[in-house]
């Protein structure tokens, strides 16, 4: 992906997204466009307005962590969007690859055996591995019964993202189907900016943008987000709705990896709907992880 350009687009619409007020501004009535100006983001950054004007071009080659610092203040960032710029601005640098994880998942990455006795040892809610591109890399057996739909298309090529915006199933399995897809494309934006020259990932993400135009105008948006810990809703063919609590544990074993549990509230709806799918599951023909 080219980095000038992620940067220029990454940069810009956060600053679209910051009101004057929010920054201790003046509306003013001749305002020509949305948000800050440049030259209002560099006051705030206590940098020169033609200094920052080369930082929004793409331009972050040799930036220093104290400058990139003061922009992200100025700019608002949270700390998803903070690494985010961290990261970009280590890709510009070329010294992304001194701090990308030491191994990416491909398709063919396998679980240790521990790994997967640790998954199979989670039995009352699904538990699976995904990389930054939201591929299935290894689950538990109620996760795979869970996510039945997205094995049930080999389309879908056990993806998430894929799942989420090229296959009509995910419209019923998540409820709050927007959010969901905000989501999804801020793991992927944020992988984006974590390892640019992941092939796999352009891939995906030509893919999707020409396919789905939902996933386009999102991808535009350029929102990132870290993804640890929160509340889902799904409806799951077999069982119904569930409400469902998940952690992401990032693997140190496996950087770049994350361990996912789903829960439920105990002696609640959807913890006996858990209970249910485990019962469904045990009379399926389940497919196994390839």
């Amino acid at each position: 992906m080219d980095n000038r350009e992620e940067v220029r687009e990454f940069l810009t619409s956060r600053r679209a997204k910051i009101a004057p007020e929010q920054a201790g501004l003046p509306a003013g009535p001749r305002r020509r466009v949305p948000g800050l100006r440049r030259s209002e983001v560099a006051a705030l950054a206590d940098v020169s307005v033609e200094y920052y004007a080369k930082l929004e071009r793409g331009n972050l080659a040799g930036v220093s962590p104290a400058v990139l610092e003061a922009v992200a203040r100025a700019l608002r960032l949270d700390d998803a969007e903070r690494a985010h710029l961290l990261h970009l601005a280590q890709a510009a640098d070329g010294t992304d690859t001194l701090t990308r994880p030491r191994r990416r998942a491909t398709r063919a990455w396998t679980p240790h055996r521990s790994l997967q006795w640790v998954l199979d040892a989670v039995t009352t809610g699904p538990a699976f591995v995904r990389n930054g591109r939201m591929d299935l890399l290894a689950t538990n057996h109620l996760a795979r019964a869970f996510y039945t739909d997205v094995y049930a298309d080999p389309h879908n090529q056990e993806n998430l993202a894929r799942f989420q915006f090229l296959d009509p199933a995910s419209r019923r399995f998540y409820p709050d189907w927007d959010l969901a897809a905000d989501i999804a494309v801020a793991i992927l934006r944020t992988e984006a900016g974590r390892d640019p020259h992941d092939k796999d990932l352009h891939d995906l993400v030509g893919e999707l943008s020409t396919r789905s135009d939902a996933f386009r105008t999102r991808w535009g948006a350029h929102n990132v987000r870290h993804h640890g810990t929160g509340t889902k809703r799904f409806h799951h063919l077999a069982v119904g709705d569930l409400t469902l609590a998940y952690e992401g544990l990032e693997m140190a074993a496996a950087p770049g990896l994350t361990l996912t549990i789903y829960t439920a509230e105990p002696a609640s709806s959807s913890d006996e709907g858990l209970r249910l799918l485990a019962t469904w599951a045990a009379t399926q023909a389940i497919p196994q992880h390839k």
